[in-house]
C-alpha cells in the first residue's frame, strides 16, 4: 500500500473552503463533466496540498450502466476529477498566469486499488509535482490519491498544459 500524500487527520476538512460556482469561476467542465463538488483544503501559504471531493451518488448518469446491478464509478472519471482539481488548485496558487483550458498531456503511475461504490464521498489528494511556464504556456504535474472512508482506492500522477 502507497504512503498517503497527506495525513488528513493534521488537516480541516469539516467546511467547504471553495464551491461549484467558485470552481466555475476557472474550470470550462459543466453538467455532468463537472467533478469536483467541493474543495476542502487549499492554502498556499501554509502547504502544497489541495483536498477536494466528489460525492458519489446512486442516481449519477453512468450508474445504470456501469455495472449493471453494482455501479462502480469508472476510473477514468476519477482521473478527470483529479485532473480538475489540479487545474483549479494551479491557478489558484498561480494568480500571475491568465485563465486558461488547461488539457492532459500525461497519465503516469496509475493504480486502482479497490472499486469506488455509491453513495459515498470520494476525497482527492493532491500535490503539485511540478511545474513551469514554457512558450507562454503553462505546464504542471500533480501526484493524486483518492480516498474512501480513510482507504486508498486509487492513485495517479496527472500532468497538463494550457491551450
Amino acid at each position: 500500500m502507497p504512503a498517503p500524500l497527506a495525513d488528513l487527520e493534521r488537516l480541516d476538512l469539516t467546511h467547504t473552503v471553495f464551491t461549484v460556482a467558485d470552481m466555475q469561476k476557472v474550470l470550462r467542465q459543466r453538467g455532468t463533466f463537472a467533478l469536483i463538488d467541493g474543495i476542502l483544503h487549499l492554502a498556499p501559504q501554509q502547504d502544497d496540498l489541495v483536498v477536494g471531493y466528489h460525492d458519489v451518488r446512486t442516481d449519477e448518469w453512468w450508474t445504470k450502466d456501469h455495472i449493471p446491478g453494482r455501479p462502480i464509478f469508472p476510473g477514468v472519471l476519477m482521473v478527470e476529477a483529479s485532473a480538475q482539481l489540479g487545474s483549479f488548485d494551479f491557478f489558484q496558487r498561480h494568480p500571475e498566469i491568465p485563465l486558461a483550458f488547461i488539457a492532459f498531456t500525461c497519465i503516469d503511475s496509475t493504480r486502482f486499488r479497490a472499486p469506488v461504490e455509491p453513495p459515498c464521498r470520494l476525497l482527492i489528494v493532491g500535490r503539485a509535482q511540478r511545474s513551469r511556464v514554457h512558450r507562454g504556456k503553462a505546464m504542471f504535474s500533480y501526484q493524486f490519491q483518492g480516498l474512501v472512508a480513510g482507504k486508498i482506492v486509487y492513485e495517479a500522477e496527472v500532468s497538463g498544459m494550457q491551450l
